[in-house]
C-alpha cells in the first residue's frame, strides 16, 4: 500500500460536504441565480447547448469538449483545452456535463501545471484559484461533488492508464442539480452511468475501512433510489426512467458524496486500464467486471456487510438474500446487455499484463477491496468475463 492510501485508510473523519448544492427546474433559474455573464468560462457539450442554453443569449464563454477530443479526458485533451483558453480569460468555471467535463473544469479551476503528465504523476502541486460550479447532465458520475480528476495518461513505459488526480482542492464550490438537463440523454448512456452510480453506492458501503457512518447513509439511500428505478425499467421498459430523472440525479450525487469518504475499490481499479487502453466508457467498463466481482466477494467472504448488501437487494428486488446477487446481475442485463471484454478489444494477453498496472497505479482503489486482491484473482476475475 503507499502512504496515500495509507492515510486515506486512517483517517476516521465522517464526511463533510465541500459544495453547496442547489436544484432548479431548468437552466434558465440556474443562469439568473448565478448571474452568468462574460467573465464565466461554461464548458459543455453543444448538444447540451443546442436545446437548453442557445436561446439565452447569455455573454458566457462557452467551450465545446469535443472540439478537443471524443470520449474521456487524456493528457493531449487537457494540454489542448489549456493552450485555447488563456487562464486569465475567466473568473468562474461552470461545468454542464457529464464526468469527462466535470474532471476537465475542476483542472480549470486550479493554478496551471508545468504539464499535465507532472501532474496527475503529483509532481506539481494541486492549488485551487478560481471556483467551479458544477451542473451534471448525466447520472452517474457523481463527480460534481468528489476531490478526484481522472484522465487517461502516459506511463514512463510509454503505455496509457486512467489515473485519479486526487485533492480536496478540486472539488467544485457549488453543485446545482436540474433534471430538466437529462431528458435528452440517450438510453444506452443514461443506462451506464446510472449503473455506474450504483457500482459508486455498493463500493463504498462494502469498503472495509474507510466506511463511516455517514457514508454508509449516503451509499443506502443511493442504492435504494437506483434499485428501484431499475426495477421499474426491467418491467415497464426504457421510457420508464423518463418519470424518475430526479430520483436518478440525486442518487448520483449521493454516490458520489458516499465515495467521496470511503472511496471506490476494486471494480474502479481493475477497469481503468480497460478504459485507458481500449477507450471504454467509464461507467461501461465498470459494468463489464461488477457483476463478476460482486461473485467473487460472494465465493470468499459471503457474510459480513456482503451479506447486509445482499438482503438490502433482496428488499428492494423482492427476492431472498441468498438470490440476491444473481437477481441483481438479471436485472442489470435487463437495463444494459452486458458485453464480454473481448468485444472492447481486450487481448488474452491483457489477462495477465493488466493485474500488474492495477497493481502498479491503482492502489488507492483496491486497498478498499472488500476481499483482498492479488495478481491471480485478478487474473480470474478478467479471464472470467474475456
Amino acid at each position: 500500500m503507499d502512504s496515500f492510501s495509507a492515510s486515506l485508510m486512517k483517517d476516521k473523519r465522517e464526511i463533510i460536504i465541500a459544495p453547496t448544492i442547489y436544484k432548479f427546474q431548468n437552466f434558465g433559474e440556474f443562469a439568473q441565480e448565478f448571474s452568468l455573464g462574460k467573465r464565466d468560462l461554461v464548458l459543455t457539450n453543444e448538444f447540451i447547448y443546442k436545446p437548453f442554453m442557445e436561446q439565452y443569449n447569455l455573454e458566457c464563454q462557452y467551450v465545446f469538449q469535443e472540439k478537443f477530443g471524443a470520449g474521456e479526458p487524456s493528457e493531449e485533451m487537457i494540454t489542448a483545452i489549456f493552450e485555447a483558453i488563456p487562464y486569465d480569460s475567466y473568473d468562474r468555471v461552470v461545468a454542464i456535463g457529464g464526468g469527462a467535463i466535470m474532471d476537465l473544469c475542476k483542472l480549470l479551476g486550479i493554478k496551471r501545471p508545468s504539464t499535465v503528465n507532472n501532474l496527475y504523476f503529483k509532481k506539481d502541486p494541486v492549488v485551487h484559484e478560481k471556483e467551479v460550479i458544477a451542473v451534471p447532465t448525466t447520472c452517474g458520475t457523481g463527480s460534481e461533488v468528489t476531490n478526484i480528476s481522472v484522465a487517461i495518461v502516459h506511463e514512463p513505459s510509454g503505455a496509457t492508464t486512467k489515473l485519479g488526480l486526487v485533492s480536496d482542492d478540486i472539488i467544485p464550490n457549488k453543485v446545482c442539480l436540474i433534471p430538466d438537463l437529462l431528458k435528452t440523454l440517450p438510453y444506452k448512456p443514461f443506462a451506464s452511468s446510472a449503473i455506474d452510480a450504483l457500482i459508486h453506492a455498493t463500493e463504498s458501503y462494502l469498503s472495509p475501512a474507510r466506511k463511516t457512518m455517514t457514508s454508509e447513509l449516503f451509499s443506502v439511500k443511493a442504492m435504494e433510489i437506483i434499485l428501484e428505478g431499475f426495477r421499474r425499467i426491467g418491467e415497464n421498459g426504457p421510457d420508464a426512467r423518463l418519470d424518475y430523472l430526479e430520483e436518478f440525479v440525486t442518487a448520483s450525487l449521493y454516490a458520489g458524496i458516499a465515495f467521496l469518504k470511503a472511496g471506490c475499490a476494486t471494480v474502479h481499479g481493475m477497469s481503468f486500464p480497460l478504459g485507458g487502453t481500449y477507450h471504454v466508457p467509464h461507467g461501461e467498463s465498470n459494468y463489464a467486471l461488477f457483476g463478476k466481482i460482486l461473485e467473487i466477494y460472494d465465493e470468499y467472504k459471503p457474510e459480513g456487510e456482503l451479506m447486509n448488501f445482499k438482503k438490502l437487494v433482496g428488499r428492494i428486488l423482492g427476492c431472498d438474500a441468498k438470490d440476491a446477487i444473481p437477481t441483481l446481475n438479471a436485472l442489470l442485463e435487463k437495463v444494459l446487455p452486458l458485453k464480454p471484454l473481448h468485444e472492447y478489444g481486450f487481448k488474452e494477453s491483457d489477462i495477465k499484463d493488466f493485474p500488474v498496472s492495477v497493481m502498479e497505479n491503482q492502489q488507492r482503489l483496491i486497498t478498499n477491496s472488500y476481499v483482498p486482491m492479488t495478481k491471480e484473482l485478478m487474473e480470474r476475475i478478467y479471464r472470467e468475463c474475456f
